[in-house]
This record gives structure tokens, sequence and C-alpha cells, in this order.
């Protein structure tokens, strides 16, 4: 096992990471921009390094400078938490150059599924059901054409896109070459890449999501599903498990096995997860593969037991996985609702010190946050504050602790969406 290890992230994410690390006796390091020097993975941390100026490309994003804080302190691995560098391929692989082992899964993985488009060629070769879509870019000439050919309603989407960015419904012709123009540019801005493509859109669908863990001997298991549906602007707010109060046993038993189907097809290791739309005829369909540990990964904590931190070290680490299939079970409901800085009647950001916090308590309430009294929210990284996380027998009494939860929850300084 490693004794110590780099955390290339910030706020809760790192947070959380520190925590199991230090139930398991691993030293972590921090790295952090100048906006953060004062942030709670900093103090929480046993070593905490200023990496660069605010902007991500000079701070979060800066591999050279990442690797070279991980050489100079020692560490044995990185872990890049969720967002940033979580699903870069390229910065896997110089972790591996340098002699630093990087706790996700193996790059060429990450890169086959980090190409929507070949993900989409892999799933079905799998045998996966896969949305009608067109299996190149479009460009703007062929534009009309194709979508004629799919038919409207369709999306636009990014492929080397995540997190919901550069999508946009296409409900006619009309709004075709000015809504490929808004995804392209933002593909390119968020991405680098302004490659899209067309799938058909599946109106009033579900999005599910299936977790897996694979270690580097082969073994692979799935610690069962997430609904994701309820989303804003492609944003998730509120993310539940088990599915149950969509899916009946036989449909959630599939996507379970549709997932792990693609994860032994192409040798995956270390956390991931399998995301698929399910239509109210039952119809499930491949959507992507997300290679690195979701946001909401704490609610599936909550009712298998598992700390998925912890297993993504072990795994990393090289041990096998201390977990078959038959071992996973699932014991009561948990919902998740993300806390965001925003007006909750326009939306829009706000931004500020945190000049008075008191966060809820009590059992089978569990907060994943780096909030704290003179905290500041600024508007250069991602917005999430907090995830509030509730757990219960079933699935009302898992609802009724969360409100009970966001009832509690004191933010002053800087708005809320609660």
């Amino acid at each position: 096992m490693f004794s110590k290890i780099l955390i290339a992230n910030r706020g809760e994410i790192a947070c959380r990471i520190i925590r199991t690390c230090r139930g398991m006796g691993i030293q972590t390091v921090a790295i952090y921009s100048t906006v953060d020097a004062n942030s709670l993975h900093v103090i929480e941390a046993d070593e905490a390094f200023l990496v660069g100026e605010a902007p991500p490309k000079d701070s979060y994003l800066n591999m050279g400078k990442i690797l070279d804080i991980a050489k100079k302190t020692g560490v044995e691995a990185v872990h890049p938490g969720y967002g940033f560098l979580s699903e870069n391929p390229k910065f896997a692989r110089l972790c591996e150059q340098s002699g630093i082992c990087f706790i996700g899964p193996q790059p060429e993985v990450m890169e086959k599924m980090g190409d929507k488009l070949l993900s989409r060629k892999l799933a079905r070769k799998a045998g996966l059901p896969v949305l009608p879509g067109t299996d190149e870019a479009i460009e703007n000439e062929h534009a009309a054409s194709r979508a004629w050919k799919l038919g409207f309603p369709l999306m636009v989407k990014a492929a080397e896109g995540g997190g919901g960015i550069g999508i946009h419904v296409i409900e006619s012709q009309d709004e075709l070459l000015p809504l490929i123009e808004r995804s392209r540019q933002a593909a390119s801005s968020a991405f680098g890449s302004g490659r899209l493509y067309f799938e058909r859109y599946l109106k009033g669908a579900s999005h599910i999501e299936v977790q897996l863990m694979g270690d580097e001997h082969g073994n692979l298991v799935h610690l069962f599903e997430r609904d994701c549906s309820v989303q804003r602007r492609n944003q998730k707010l509120i993310e539940e498990t088990p599915s149950s109060a969509k899916l009946t046993p036989r449909l959630r038993r599939r996507v379970s096995s549709l997932a792990l189907k693609l994860g032994q097809f192409i040798k995956y290791s270390n956390a991931g997860t399998v995301e698929f739309l399910v239509s109210d005829d039952g119809s499930v369909y491949f959507l992507e593969m997300n290679t690195r540990l979701q946001v909401e990964h704490g609610i599936t904590e909550l009712i298998t037991g598992l700390d998925l931190v912890e297993l993504q070290l072990r795994v990393a680490a090289g041990e096998k996985l201390p977990i078959s299939q038959e071992d996973v079970t699932a014991t009561g409901h948990a919902v998740e609702a993300r806390i965001y800085p925003e007006d909750p009647e326009t939306f829009m950001p706000d931004a500020g010190p945190i000049t008075g916090l008191h966060l809820p308590t009590g059992e089978h309430v569990r907060i994943d946050t780096a909030l704290c009294n003179d905290y500041i929210v600024g508007l250069d990284y991602e917005p999430l504050m907090a995830k509030i996380m509730a757990w219960g027998e079933d699935r009302n009494r898992a609802i009724k602790t969360l409100q009970r939860a966001l009832l509690e929850l004191r933010l002053e300084g800087v708005k809320c969406n609660v």
C-alpha cells in the first residue's frame, strides 16, 4: 500500500480523499492555487504546495508543475479526484513515465472511452444497445443531410465532451446550424476540440448510471445503479440509489449486467461509471462511460457500506479486489442534493465570502464539503459547494431525512439553490 499520495484536486473531493487516506495511515500532499491558499483541503493535508495562479491552466491543469511537486515530495501515487485531470490520458502517462502511479484506469482505456464516438463503437461491439446517431464527426456542410437521415428531435454533442457541456437538443432544421455552431464553440473552449456528433433525442428518458470497480487481476464488480435524472441544463442536481422508483427489478439487473459486459470487454480497472438512458417502455441505451470517481459516489457508499476511495487506492496499489459480486449488497435507500452558489430564482451564479455557516447534522445524514466560515466562493472553478446526502430504510424515509437536512442548512454571505 502507498505511504504517501498527492491529490491533484481541490475543494470537497480533496477533503473526501484526505479523510480516507487518514483512516488508512496514508500521508497526503495537497496542491492549491493562489485563491485556495486558506482552503480546507490545504489545512487538512499533511503537506500543501502552491501550484500556480487561479486560472486552471496555471494551477490544477498544470501537469508539469503538479508532477514537479509529486517528485519533490516523494509521493508514490496521484489521485486526480473528478474533473480537472481525472480523465486525461496524457497526464496518466506522464505519471507512469515519472514512476508515479495514477490512481485510475489505464490511459489507453481512458482514451478510448473519452472519445464519445469511439466509445459508442466499442459499446456496440461489446453487445450493448446504442442510440441511433452518427458514427463520425459531423461537418457543417453535411449536417443537414445527416440530421434529416437521423430525424428530429436530435442532440448535438461534443465528441470529447463531458459534464453536459456543449449539448443541445435540436427540434427542427431551422435550429440546426445555429445550435451546431454554439455547441462547437462551447466544445472548443471547454475541451480543446470542436468535434461534434448527432444522437437521437429520447424525450422523457431516465438517466441511469452503474458504478463499476475493477482490479488489475481481471476482477470486476458492479455496485448497483444510481438515478441521475433530475438535472438542469444537463447538470445533475439530485441523485438517488437504487433506482427502484423507476426501474423494475428486471431492468435494474439488466443495466448492471450491461455495464459489467462493457467493463469486461474493455478490461476495465479502478472506479468507473457506465451511463444509460432508459425509456418509459423499458428500452435501455448506452450513453457514455466516465473513467473516474463520480461526484455522487457517496450515495453508493451509503447503501453498500463500502469506501470507494479506499477500493481505488487498494486496486491501484496492485491488490486484488477484497470483494466479489456476491459480497456486494445494498441496504436501504440514499439520496443526494448538490448545493450550488446561485440565486434560487434567477439561477445566476453568486460569489463572495461565507459569513455564516451551519451544516446539518443527525443520524443518516452525510455532508461532503470544503465550506467553512470565511471561505471565499469564487468563480474560477466548478461551483459545487457541498453535497448533502441522506440514507433511509426506504425511499420515503431517505427523502424526508434529506428534506430535514436541507431545512437545517444555514448559509450566509452567498446565495444558494436551497
